[in-house]
C-alpha cells in the first residue's frame, strides 16, 4: 500500500511545483502609499488649504487669547507682592477662570479641526480608492496593498494614482 501512495504524492508535488511558477508570473501585485497621496495629490492639498482657511480665524483668536492670558499672568507675578491678600486672590481666580475658558475653547477647536480634517481626508481617500481600482483594473493587478512593512519599488503605483487623481479634478 505504501508504494501506491508515494508515487501519487510525488506526481501531485511535481504538478504543483510546475504550476506554481506559471501562476506566480500571472499574479500582479501593486502598492499605494496613502501618506504620499495625502501629501502630494492636488485634492489633498486643496482640502488642507480649505481647512486652513476655515479654521485660521479661530486659531488666531486662540493665539491672541493665549498671549493676553500670558501677559496677565506675567503682570500678576510682578504686582503680586504689592497687592493685598484679597486683591491677589481675586486676580488669581480671574486668571484661573480665564485659563479654564481658554483651555475649553482650545479643546473645542482641536476637536472641530480633527473632525473636519477626517471628513476631508475621507473624501480624498474615497476618490483615491476609486482611482486605485481603475488603475488596477486597467493594468490587470490582482492585488493592491496600502500598508506594508516592505515593498519593492517596482510594485509601487502611487505615482500613477496621483497623476490620475490630479487629472480627474
Amino acid at each position: 500500500m505504501k508504494s501506491i501512495i508515494r508515487p501519487s504524492a510525488w506526481v501531485l508535488a511535481s504538478l504543483l511545483a510546475f504550476s506554481v511558477p506559471a501562476w506566480a508570473e500571472d499574479f500582479r501585485v501593486g502598492f499605494v502609499n496613502t501618506d504620499r497621496i495625502f501629501r502630494e495629490a492636488n485634492s489633498a492639498k486643496a482640502a488642507q488649504a480649505k481647512l486652513e482657511q476655515e479654521f485660521s480665524k479661530r486659531e488666531k483668536e486662540l493665539n491672541d487669547q493665549a498671549a493676553g492670558l500670558k501677559g496677565q499672568a506675567d503682570k500678576f507675578e510682578r504686582e503680586a507682592p504689592t497687592l493685598s491678600e484679597s486683591q491677589r486672590q481675586q486676580r488669581q481666580r480671574q486668571i484661573i477662570d480665564q485659563n479654564r475658558d481658554f483651555e475649553r475653547k482650545r479643546r473645542e477647536f482641536q476637536e472641530d479641526l480633527n473632525a473636519r480634517k477626517n471628513e476631508e481626508l475621507q473624501q480624498v481617500l474615497e476618490r483615491a480608492n476609486r482611482i486605485v481600482k481603475q488603475v488596477a483594473e486597467a493594468e490587470k493587478y490582482d492585488l493592491v496593498l496600502q500598508e506594508a512593512v516592505y515593498i519593492n519599488p517596482k510594485h509601487d503605483i502611487t505615482d500613477k494614482v496621483i497623476k490620475a487623481l490630479n487629472a480627474a479634478r
